[in-house]
């Protein structure tokens, strides 16, 4: 195995230790490989491909944007519930690029499906089975409104699938998840597993995101794996359930991208039943550990914020209903005055008031309780008789900073994850396209 040392060698990389990471398994039924196409002009892999030979049950999430990459269309309109491969880019978004970015599509279809089916032919096993462009779909990230490098990536796919491989360990899944990286500082990767009876279900995901985070979804690209059986209908529900708190709970700088697109596979190799329901004790074990997978991922993309030096919690409880609370959070979560406080280390809890009160939402300043970490900072309608801003200037010099709003207005609670604001974010997307 070659790992492309350029992926890992980005000027506004964060140090990070094999021992970081988690340590990834084997998917059984799937392939994966990553190159470079040279999108980028410095030689790090900017191409992924994830091949099933058997095909895999699927479902996706994407964007609500109005405006999409041209690859988002294209995949829904497959209406397939089982493929053989996901292509991935870098780079280029394949947004707003016209007739030439649909074309584009067209034109790696073919030939994928074209050059896919030679390697099944040319298997051991041998097969005439044909792999049909609409077994495929995309996913792309990166620049918006130029125009798409169909051919550099068409003279590519040969090679991609020519290292193509189902041995996975964790150094290959890093070297994947290196090369959907965008402003990314460092892979993201995750791992679950669920032992029903004799039998081991595994769950691996990849992620990337940095900027342009906010929901719906997160602004991000992720694609998670597995070999239980879950057929395309449960897979989307579960998907649905599990992004709700994890990839619908981050925000980096509230603007949503055009490209999001959350993705599990089953690759089917391991039966867990038939016609399983949300009811099933297996899915239930499954659901637990996917929850825990998405938020993992989730929050690594937050804690990669570009420029970001400190990771956020935004914990609303005692809302009137879960959207007020939802909504309230991300009012705090997305405001830079609030972001840039954080930043400097300065507990101004004046902004997170103001952040509680442009939400719209109903709010009963006597009731309203506001808590830095373990710190109640405000209450009553004032600031509390225990304020110590000593205290709490030492609180702001850690790495994981907590905020709490007690509405007391209800039960319902929403928790969402964000970071700080820096010097570097305005750096990173003042340079983006240089």
């Amino acid at each position: 195995m070659t790992i492309n040392i350029k992926n890992f060698l980005k000027d506004n990389s964060k140090l990070s230790k094999m021992g970081e990471f988690q340590n990834l398994k084997q998917i059984e039924g799937m392939e994966m490989s990553s190159i470079s196409a040279d999108l980028y002009g410095d030689g790090r892999d900017d191409l992924a491909l994830f091949y099933f030979s058997k095909g895999a049950n699927y479902a996706t999430l994407t964007t609500t944007n109005s405006i999409t990459s041209e690859f988002i269309p294209w995949n829904n309109n497959s209406h397939k519930k089982i493929i053989k491969a996901l292509l991935v880019n870098t780079k280029n978004a394949n947004t707003f690029t016209g007739k030439q970015g649909k074309e584009s599509i067209d034109t790696l279809a073919k030939n994928l499906s074209r050059i896919l089916t030679l390697k099944e032919s040319k298997s051991k096993k041998g097969t005439s089975e044909t792999v049909k462009i609409k077994d495929l779909i995309f996913a792309s990230t990166g620049v918006i409104g130029e125009e798409f490098p169909v051919e550099k990536i068409k003279e590519r796919l040969q090679d991609l699938a020519d290292k193509l491989r189902g041995d996975q360990n964790k150094m290959y899944w890093l070297k994947i998840a290196s090369a959907i990286m965008t402003t990314d500082t460092k892979p993201k990767v995750a791992y679950e597993e669920i032992i029903i009876g004799d039998e081991l279900i595994r769950i691996c995901g990849i992620a990337k995101g940095s900027g342009m985070i906010a929901p719906n979804l997160a602004t991000m690209l992720s694609f998670i794996f597995t070999n239980a059986d879950i057929n395309s209908n449960l897979l989307k529900t579960l998907l649905k359930r599990a992004a709700a708190n994890s990839f619908n709970a981050i925000t980096v700088d509230s603007d949503q991208s055009t490209n999001d697109m959350v993705s599990i596979f089953s690759t089917r190799d391991l039966k867990i039943g038939q016609n399983l329901s949300l009811n099933d004790k297996v899915i239930q074990k499954f659901e637990l550990a996917l929850k825990k997978l998405c938020l993992n991922l989730a929050k690594q993309v937050v804690v990669d914020g570009e420029g970001a030096k400190k990771f956020l919690t935004i914990n609303v409880i005692n809302a009137k209903s879960l959207g007020s609370a939802k909504k309230i959070a991300f009012s705090i979560a997305n405001s830079p005055l609030v972001k840039t406080a954080v930043a400097g280390e300065d507990p101004n809890w004046g902004r997170i008031a103001m952040g509680i009160g442009k939400s719209g939402e109903p709010v009963d300043v006597k009731k309203l309780k506001i808590k830095i970490g373990e710190y109640i900072v405000a209450e009553n309608g004032k600031v509390s008789d225990n304020y110590d801003e000593k205290k709490l200037k030492e609180y702001m010099e850690w790495d994981a900073i907590e905020i709490e709003v007690n509405l007391k207005l209800g039960n319902d609670a929403f928790k969402c994850y964000t970071c700080d604001f820096t010097h570097d974010y305005i750096n990173i997307n003042a340079d983006y396209r240089n």
